[in-house]
């Protein structure tokens, strides 16, 4: 007796992979990639405003650390104006023109970082870039208007450094005395 052969197992598969199996692996992996590039974008876009953020931060830092510079410089400027205006005259001896000559060269230092002093005796009183120190009455000027700087004001722009310390003129109180007699 012969025994029976079987077909041979044949070197060809068949496909067992189901079409909706795939789909739902590629579904998945396109959904995967999605997931990770948002992440991807959202790190990136993260780190550039950390980037800025740093950046604005070190800015402001050296601006605050230049203002404090400026304002500990301000006195040493007040008392070389004090040194000149205390003279007699104003004569030609060496030590009064180094003196002119440093103050000189420390206002256009100041000049050069953009911080100006006005001259603003005359002026209306804005109490948002000057401090009163004291009233004065002079018919001559305008009501509120400045009649002397005791203390010269910086700005930076229009970024008040340091108010300017003045006299104002007060002319309601003179006014006040004439109706009362």
């Amino acid at each position: 007796m012969k025994p029976e052969l079987s077909d041979p197992p044949s070197t060809k598969l068949a496909p067992t992979i189901v079409v909706g199996t795939v789909t739902t692996e590629s579904d998945a992996l396109l959904k995967d990639l999605a997931e990770q590039k948002e992440l991807h974008l959202r790190l990136a876009a993260d780190f550039e405003n950390f980037k800025r953020r740093s950046r604005q931060e070190s800015e402001a830092q050296a601006a605050r650390q230049k203002a404090a510079f400026i304002v500990e410089l301000l006195p040493v400027i007040d008392n070389l104006e004090r040194a000149l205006a205390s003279g007699v005259a104003r004569d030609a001896s060496p030590f009064h023109q180094g003196v002119e000559m440093t103050l000189k060269q420390l206002q256009q230092l100041l000049r050069n970082h953009g911080i100006e002093s006005e001259e603003i005796v005359g002026q209306p009183f804005d109490p948002h870039r000057q401090e009163a120190l004291s009233q004065g009455h002079d018919a001559a000027q305008p009501d509120h208007a400045i009649l002397a700087v005791l203390q010269r004001g910086y700005r930076r722009g229009e970024e008040v450094v340091r108010p300017a310390k003045v006299v104002v003129n007060d002319l309601s109180t003179v006014k006040q005395g004439h109706h009362g007699r």
